[in-house]
């Protein structure tokens, strides 16, 4: 019955994309059957995702489709049934958000026959990557994720620089999946050449084939999950997409590469070993410090969230890495608890993450900016969306008692925990990642003071907010789902970590012990000798400590007198919108102090009309000069020497022609 749910899933997906056609001739059909047939695949893999996680299963079957050689084989389980989950409850949301953008866009029928129709394909493929068992469907599934997220994110292509990251984002997906292919081919030389997932584990591999598959693993499926320095498609395409589209990139599709890496190194690539963990865990340090960093800097709305994605992802693979490195030195509990909470952190970071990139479209409907020095005093004019964008705020900058502080807190007991590693040298490089994921954490914490403080508060710094009006009723409503999930999983995390541990004990084959997490009121995730916490004793302490705080107000003021009169200003006339605090002063002191990790470009010159000066302030990303550039000038070098073989002569080109196929028989051979 789950896979059932599954295949429907994936059924009404494929019948969103067809029925999107229609559109050509019937626009409305694209909000009344090609998106509520989006939003029903949501709720078929959410069904589907809950069945196999209750009574966790496996449940397999083999597709008439494929190769004469080979069919496709489908399987669900406890992991694909979470990420399913994922998936589908974003893209219940993204649907609901759809229908209101769909009809405010002022474009011809074509762009919206591409929007519905790449859009439900793009969750065919998601799917499809999640419920394949083997290495042809999954690459199959992978590449028609890319290529129709590709056409999203060039949805206005008329724009030079939506094609530029259309292209970036397409060239890099490409590059990961054929990392990702050779890697399968790694196993699959070990697993007499067969391709499906059952195979693959079987096969004996060395630690030195083992490493080099684990490394193309990591390679391909960071480079989509966006892991520094693979990071840089991810803030150039996310902002450029409609919205509730870079909601869906990062919310689901960033954790369907999450779960190809989990697939790939905990399920199909044998021994695990401990150099491994320390690999991941650097690079999600890195990851999640830069992210956050460059996150303070920007001033484009949505190229913030997009750089928090960064984040985010960095901390995901911190949980990762610290359960690679415990179950490899034989620490079982710890490395459950660590793949547990990086598994809760996918949860919410796909809930906030989506529910924010649904506010910034909101706001982008509404005002037609994305730029935070042009908002202002949104607050009084969506007050729904300010709402529920605080919810996102408080719930990513892991504040209790909102979901994001449960998966970060677990990581962090995880990490504190490795004074029982026998290594020192282990013991001494996990503190340290510790000591950065608590410094991303303020950071995020600072950031989205300054996104609030700048968007939602004061006063309106142009026209179009000061026009501004609420959102949509569907776009509220799609933000509303994801908040309240938002406050369910952080005061309610016991059922959600009892849902995980059935992953980890089909997975690892044990799980954290049932008294740590099935107490509705207390998570101990160690020992009660260590650490706890409970989410419904600490809201009802805040919520008895504001009524009480209410209730001495009104009884200390009730009979006092009132006159109401204008406050002394001490002869200060009145702010205007020009003198709040910017969103650039906001990040100067952090700017000052990491000032070594950016290329900053300052420049101040006067304007001619008026004489008044300007400041401009240019914030660039690292990875481009130390990494992208140097690759780029290589592969130029490069291609200007290939261009020799270009000689026109065809007997040349047969003669190379043969030498690569000797070449390929021998390897064959």
């Amino acid at each position: 019955m789950p896979l059932l749910f599954a295949l429907f899933a994936v059924s009404f997906a494929l019948l969103s994309a067809c029925s999107s056609l229609l559109a050509m001739r019937w626009r409305r059909t694209i909000r009344t059957i090609a998106l509520p047939l989006f939003t029903l695949a949501g709720v078929a893999a959410v069904t589907s995702g809950f069945m196999v996680l209750i009574h966790p299963d496996s449940f397999s079957l083999i597709l008439p489709f494929g190769l004469p050689w080979h069919n496709w084989h489908i399987r669900l389980d406890a992991l694909a049934g979470l990420f399913l989950i994922i998936v589908g409850i974003l893209s219940i949301a993204a649907g609901i958000h759809g229908r209101s953008y769909v009809h405010s866009l002022e474009r011809g029928a074509e762009s919206v026959v591409a929007l519905g129709g790449f859009s439900a394909l793009f969750l065919m493929g998601m799917l499809l990557v999640i419920l394949a068992d083997d290495a042809l469907l999954f690459m199959i599934a992978w590449e028609l994720m890319s290529l129709a997220s590709y056409f999203l994110v060039a949805f206005q292509h008329e724009y030079a620089a939506n094609r530029r990251a259309a292209f970036l984002y397409l060239l890099m997906a490409h590059i990961g999946g054929l990392l990702i292919l050779i890697s399968f081919g790694v196993l699959a030389a070990f697993a007499d050449s067969q391709f499906t997932f059952t195979a693959l584990r079987t096969a004996e591999l060395s630690p030195l084939w083992a490493s080099i598959a684990f490394t193309l693993a990591l390679i391909g499926f960071g480079m989509k999950a966006g892991l520094v320095p693979l990071h840089a498609w991810l803030p150039e395409a996310h902002p450029v997409a409609p919205s509730h589209i870079s909601a869906l990139m990062s919310g689901a599709m960033l954790k369907v590469a999450v779960y190809g890496f989990v697939r790939s190194v905990f399920d199909l690539n044998g021994e695990l070993q401990w150099q491994w963990g320390v690999v991941v865990l650097f690079i999600g340090s890195i990851s999640a410090l830069m992210g956050v960093l460059y996150a303070l800097m920007q001033h484009d709305l949505k190229r913030l969230l997009a750089y928090h994605s960064v984040e985010n992802l960095g901390i995901i693979f911190i949980g990762l890495g610290l359960s690679l490195l415990f179950l490899a030195t034989g620490h079982y509990g710890l490395g459950t608890l660590a793949l547990l909470a990086a598994l809760y952190h996918s949860i919410n970071h796909a809930l906030f993450k989506g529910l924010l990139f649904l506010g910034a479209g909101a706001i982008l409907h509404s005002t037609h900016e994305r730029d935070l020095e042009q908002m202002g005093g949104l607050l009084r004019r969506m007050p729904w969306t300010g709402l529920w964008f605080l919810i996102g705020c408080l719930s990513i900058s892991a504040l209790p008692p909102f979901n994001g502080f449960i998966s970060e807190w677990l990581t962090f007991q995880a990490a504190l925990s490795a004074w029982q590693l026998e290594s020192g040298v282990l013991r001494s490089v996990i503190p340290i990642a510790a000591a950065v994921l608590a410094l991303t954490g303020a950071l995020a914490a600072a950031c989205f003071v300054k996104v609030y403080a700048v968007a939602f508060l004061g006063q309106a710094r142009s026209r179009h907010v000061r026009r501004a009006r609420p959102a949509p009723k569907g776009m509220r409503v799609a933000q509303g789902l994801l908040a309240i999930l938002c406050i369910v999983l952080g005061v309610l995390p016991g059922p959600t970590l009892a849902l995980l541990n059935q992953i980890s004990a089909q997975l690892l084959g044990h799980g954290l012990p049932a008294t740590s997490i099935n107490n509705w009121l207390w998570l101990i995730p160690i020992s009660n000798t260590t650490a706890s916490y409970s989410a419904p004793l600490l809201v009802f302490a805040l919520t008895l400590t504001i009524a009480a705080l209410l209730w001495l107000l009104q009884r200390r003021f009730i009979r006092v007198r009132q006159r109401r009169c204008d406050a002394w200003d001490c002869g200060f006339i009145p702010p205007n919108a020009q003198m709040q605090y910017s969103a650039t002063g906001f990040a100067q002191p952090i700017r000052r102090v990491f000032g070594g990790l950016f290329m900053i470009e300052e420049s101040l010159n006067t304007r001619s009309s008026d004489g008044s000066w300007r400041y401009q302030l240019r914030v660039g990303d690292r990875a481009w000069g130390l990494f992208y550039l140097p690759l780029v000038h290589a592969v130029e070098a490069a291609a200007r020497r290939v261009v020799r073989l270009q000689s026109g002569n065809v007997r040349v080109y047969l003669g190379w022609t043969l030498a690569t196929l000797l070449l390929l028989l021998w390897l064959v051979s």
